[in-house]
């Protein structure tokens, strides 16, 4: 029997695990992150910016980060979905589902008026992904690297 999923808020001791799955996610693409422990502190201090942890078996498996910030045009609060990483070892077991379905069911009940998520153009597996949660094609997005790594 697999170990239950439990979703749970990251706090300032987990930032530890936080840095290990996001550098993990950037080796995927080959690339390196520049995050460090203290900045994964740093950004679970700022109002509005949250980490959601996956645990299996008393170990960290995924986390979902997001902010939730006020926007105009909805006249009330909108979410982003930064983040989705699920480590390798437990990738296909329901982890990532389970930490979307966590955000979203806690997003409808908070009075937010939308979710957003983007994801690279040929990361099909993640578009499909995003879909069978409920999630449409709505926007594109355009973006301009600043040099900030």
């Amino acid at each position: 029997m697999a170990a239950e999923i439990e979703i749970r808020g990251a706090g300032p001791g987990d930032a530890a695990a936080i840095t290990a799955l996001i550098h993990e996610l950037a080796g995927t693409y080959g690339e390196a992150s520049p995050l460090t422990a203290a900045y994964a502190r740093e950004y679970l201090a700022v109002p509005g910016c949250h980490v959601l942890l996956a645990e299996r078996a008393g170990r960290t498996a995924g986390l979902l980060s997001y902010s939730v910030r006020p926007n105009l045009y909805h006249a009330g609060p909108t979410a982003l979905i930064e983040e989705l990483v699920v480590a390798e070892e437990a990738r296909g077991s329901g982890v990532g589902g389970a930490l979307l379905e966590h955000l979203l069911a806690h997003l409808a009940t908070s009075g937010c008026a939308e979710v957003s998520v983007t994801t690279m153009p040929d990361n099909e597996g993640a578009q499909r992904f995003y879909r069978a949660h409920g999630l449409v094609d709505e926007a594109v997005l355009l973006e301009k690297h600043l040099g900030i790594d």
